[in-house]
């Protein structure tokens, strides 16, 4: 099935948190006849169609007759900027029952406020003498974070939003209520007893959609970058493994710098690539001989120029929605791309049919970084930067180009089986 918008906004809506994500991507591998492989347990040296999850984080691959033929890896990363639950959330302020949240990577927190938030993310329950986690979401208008009325900031100008006083969130009036996270283990079926840790996050609860006269931009939450999980997975569905062996790679925590035990900086996509080599009956030396010759597409998503904000822009380069992928330079490698990545990836989308735009950043503004510099740090692999263009990055919601959508995961495919 090829990549379409209407299908990307299907994606985002079944996948509020990083662990939903995760579950969403591992159901449609599933059903298109990947073998799920725990970590813990021997692989099989068989070729065939495979994933493995580590908490947010899944790295699926499609591996062919042939132990030598080296990687294409297309990553991304699943988390998105958001207003997390504290580990003591209960507040009772003023007569309101209020849930104290914690500002999660760079949100653009004034987009948060006044909106109708539901919850998501996992709880860690005890079952007999074992530990479990469980998914849990709650789709309805429980959380509010209130702005503050124009009459009543100074100068009619608003105010600077405070991350400890002034992003947490509304839901109910008078005291003596009973825990959040116990109302939110009540509608995940679970005892309040048996919650041992809670890993919850808000999220929008407009479903993502189409809009423009002639519904021709995507607008939804977590474009950044459930948009390159969703390019990435429909691409790595569509080919075949050949002379290359293509994998999927996305992690969890990029937006706060990926130093975690499943982030693009741990040993997750290294530990998997040298376990494929080992299987099939491979050595170290002809895992290292494997990675000389793979590539990496670190997608995420890039800027398109702002109608309101032109001058925040590069002079010259213009970047437009629904005009094809973005290659991505910052000479000072906040993106990891270089002459060789970038040809490869040029050549991807001229097979592909697609046109392609170059991104660079003013000099005079700090660059956004993704987790392309670390990935090719951490093994080797050389790496290209892309992504597909959008406005209202670390919003609340955000907005892309419904044709890009297509075009952005065609790209992906070609890339990962080069001709």
């Amino acid at each position: 099935m090829a990549a379409s918008p209407q299908d990307l906004c299907t994606f985002i809506d079944a996948s509020p948190s990083p662990f939903h994500l995760c579950a969403t991507v591992a159901e449609r591998l599933r059903a298109e006849g990947f073998d799920e492989l725990a970590e813990g347990d021997a692989w099989p040296a068989a070729p065939g169609d495979y994933f493995t999850v580590r908490a947010g984080s899944l790295v699926a691959w499609r591996t062919g007759i042939d132990p030598a033929a080296p990687f294409r890896i297309v990553g991304g990363h699943t988390d998105s900027p958001n207003l997390r639950v504290k580990q003591h959330p209960d507040r009772f302020v003023s007569g309101w029952r209020v849930v104290a949240l914690q500002p999660y990577g760079g949100a653009w927190l004034n987009s948060w406020l006044d909106r109708d938030l539901g919850v998501s993310g996992r709880l860690s329950i005890r079952v007999g003498d074992i530990v479990q986690d469980r998914l849990v979401r709650i789709d309805e208008p429980i959380l509010r974070v209130p702005q503050l009325a124009i009459h009543l900031s100074e100068d009619r100008k608003g105010v600077e939003l405070n991350p400890q006083r002034h992003v947490n969130a509304v839901w109910g009036v008078g005291g003596g209520a009973r825990s959040f996270v116990d109302h939110v283990a009540d509608h995940a079926g679970v005892s309040p007893a048996d919650v041992l840790a809670a890993d919850l996050m808000t999220h929008d609860l407009t479903a993502a959609t189409l809009v423009g006269a002639d519904r021709e931009l995507v607008s939804a939450p977590r474009l950044d970058n459930q948009a390159t999980c969703y390019a990435g997975l429909e691409a790595l569905l569509a080919v075949r493994p050949g002379p290359v062996v293509p994998v999927l790679a996305l992690f969890d925590h990029e937006e706060v710098g990926s130093t975690s035990d499943h982030g693009a900086q741990s040993d997750l996509l290294p530990t998997v690539l040298e376990r494929i080599t080992l299987a099939a009956g491979g050595q170290r030396e002809d895992l290292l001989r494997r990675l000389s010759a793979s590539m990496v597409a670190s997608g995420d998503m890039a800027h398109a120029t702002h109608p309101n904000y032109p001058e925040r822009h590069e002079p010259g380069h213009l970047i437009e929605v629904n005009a094809g992928p973005v290659l991505k330079v910052q000479p000072n490698l906040r993106y990891a791309t270089d002459g060789r990545t970038a040809a490869a990836f040029a050549l991807a989308c001229a097979q592909a049919g697609v046109p392609l735009q170059r991104y660079e950043h003013r000099a005079d503004l700090p660059c956004g970084s993704t987790i392309g510099p670390m990935t090719a740090a951490r093994t080797g692999i050389p790496t290209v930067d892309v992504g597909a263009a959008q406005l209202a990055m670390h919003s609340a919601r955000e907005l892309m180009g419904a044709e890009d959508v297509g075009a952005y995961s065609s790209a992906l495919r070609a890339f990962l089986s080069p001709v």
